[in-house]
């Protein structure tokens, strides 16, 4: 989750909009991104310049 997370730091120091990637219900709302099998969810809030991650969810093999 570190290295998915440092990736979205280094598109968005690069100036994507990434509070559109992964799935949800509005933009810049609580976003869902699959990964490695597993979901994050993660929020942007781009006037602090913070990316927080909020929930992992393993792959189901992994319970």
């Amino acid at each position: 989750m570190e290295r998915l997370t440092g990736q979205l730091v280094d598109l968005a120091s690069t100036g994507v909009d990434i509070s559109d990637l992964g799935n949800g219900p509005r933009p810049s709302g609580l976003r869902r991104m699959d990964a490695a099998g597993g979901w994050f969810y993660f929020l942007v809030a781009p006037r602090e310049a913070l990316i927080i991650v909020v929930r992992i969810i393993p792959p189901f093999n992994a319970l």
